[in-house]
């Protein structure tokens, strides 16, 4: 359960969308308690995850090969399936529209302006999204930034973790320790840039817009490899568990 957790607690740590988001909230107006909001709300949904598998498991692990055990594993692999189906979907759509403006003529490229290596037309269309979104972020209150916290959590690797954790035994302190680690570990990005921007302003403000100009064109390819890996170790555990 540990290394699984562990794995999934990365995945999330890094996921693209949530951290690009509390990017946009750091920089926004009062970016530091808004911010601080958005990381509560994201905790407590975790915090109410586990405590609803905990409280439908009492604490204690399924027997192997009982039909809770079986069901929790099931869940995995399905999870794990879906993740590749998606991650291996995702890749092949980014490298047909590469392909496509790789493909164009020299004519159609000047008669749009767009004289551009592949790829950089898709990091502007990137940037002036996200420069909407800043300006729509700027001005939100307290309590959307605490929404934006749950809304934006990957929930196929947030289901993953509610699965792993169905085999936890709090009858053990090492599994409080565990359950702890991971809520720490997928929070791990945004505790360091909501720390950073406290203690660092100026600095964080230089690398935390470094890192949006980075995910702005290389989020699709971030986004694929978190999910072909979570994916594949999910599919990999669960048929060990299914068949031995």
């Amino acid at each position: 359960m540990v290394l699984d957790l562990v794995l999934i607690g990365l995945g999330i740590a890094v996921f693209p969308l949530p951290v690009a988001a509390f990017v946009l909230v750091l920089s926004a107006d009062r970016g530091i308690l808004k911010g601080l909001a958005f990381i509560v709300a994201w905790l407590a949904c975790f915090v109410a995850v586990l405590a609803v598998v905990l409280l439908a498991t009492g604490g204690e692990p399924p027997a192997p090969k009982s039909p809770p055990s079986t069901a929790a594993s099931a869940l995995k692999l399905a999870i794990g399936v879906g993740l590749i189906v998606y991650g291996w979907r995702r890749r092949k759509a980014g490298r047909r529209e590469t392909g496509q403006r790789a493909g164009e003529p020299p004519q159609s490229q000047e008669m749009k302006g767009t004289r551009e290596t592949p790829g950089t037309q898709e990091a502007q269309e990137a940037q002036e999204a996200s420069g909407g979104m800043a300006a729509r972020l700027d001005h939100i209150s307290m309590w959307t930034a605490a929404g934006l916290g749950p809304l934006l959590q990957p929930w196929g690797l947030v289901a993953a973790g509610a699965a792993t954790v169905v085999s936890a035994d709090l009858s053990h302190a090492g599994s409080f320790l565990a359950l702890f680690a991971y809520c720490l570990i997928a929070t791990s990005s945004l505790l360091t840039m909501e720390l950073y921007t406290t203690f660092a302003p100026d600095s964080a403000r230089v690398r935390l817009g470094r890192l949006r100009t980075w995910l702005q064109s290389h989020q699709d390819q971030a986004l694929v490899t978190v999910v072909l890996v979570v994916g594949l170790f999910l599919v990999g555990k669960s048929i060990y568990q299914l068949t031995s």
